[in-house]
């Protein structure tokens, strides 16, 4: 198993008027978004994911992303500071489920001119962390999230994100220097050390999924992908993502995952 836990929140009514700065798909459906978050839920656990379950926070339709106001590694966590300034309250109101999990010498803060959210955050193996340089991460806050990360041995890469809106939107780890890669990652000269997996064109969104160690959760509706990730050795399991794809979000984006 690559984690053990997760932290989720259930996606409130509001979440029809989530961000769409990218996908233009229409509102998303609010019940069939409830299914869709109760069904990703239900695979962490058949992969043996203990999961916790926040509640819904009406007043920001974007609260179900726990990924882009906090990072969470096994043995410290950072609030971010998202750069939307509808999302940015959200940072005290994911500390007290961080809390849970870590003492107060583990939790550490970004802060402003800085921002960064975790959808820019990509741990890869021998504790190098890429971070994406993007619209909703700043070089203050990757500067930040370095003297941070140096504290627990790790090291930050900075990689520019042009086409998409976060780093994780076009490039996963998957462990074992495999690295799914779509878009503008394609033989991108940052990742040139790694085993890159090309995704096909068409099924770019598929790019964002998550490797538990025990099977790797993807997006449904992805043939090519799904054929790509099982002829390179891994098992996978479906999630539908209709509604969170109208409103930019990704599989890595619904949960935060530690140990």
């Amino acid at each position: 198993m690559l984690f053990t836990k997760a932290i989720v929140r259930t996606p409130a009514k509001s979440v029809v008027n989530g961000i769409d700065d990218y996908a233009d798909e229409g509102k998303p459906d609010y019940q069939l978004a409830l299914k869709e978050h109760q069904d990703y839920i239900a695979t962490l656990s058949d992969l043996g994911i203990t999961t916790t379950i926040l509640g819904p926070l009406e007043d920001y339709p974007d609260s179900c992303f726990v990924e882009d106001p906090a990072v969470v590694f096994d043995n410290f966590a950072v609030i971010t500071n998202p750069a939307r300034s509808t999302r940015q309250k959200e940072r005290d109101l994911i500390r007290p489920a961080i809390k849970q999990f870590y003492t107060d010498y583990q939790i550490f803060e970004i802060t402003s001119p800085g921002t960064l959210e975790g959808g820019d955050v990509m741990p890869v193996d021998n504790n190098v962390i890429y971070v994406g340089r993007s619209a909703r991460t700043n070089q203050a806050g990757i500067d930040q999230f370095t003297k941070i990360a140096a504290k627990f041995g790790k090291t930050v890469k900075a990689v520019p994100v042009q086409k998409v809106l976060h780093l994780k939107t076009g490039t996963t780890y998957l462990g074992n220097n495999k690295l799914l890669v779509a878009g503008e990652y394609i033989d991108s000269p940052y990742f040139k050390n790694f085993d890159q997996l090309k995704v096909p064109a068409g099924e770019d969104y598929a790019v964002n999924c998550i490797n538990t160690g025990n099977g790797v959760i993807m997006p449904a509706g992805f043939p090519r992908v799904k054929k790509l990730l099982e002829d390179n050795g891994f098992t996978t399991r479906e999630v539908n993502m209709s509604e969170f794809s109208k409103i930019d979000g990704g599989l890595t984006c619904l949960s935060l995952r530690f140990n």
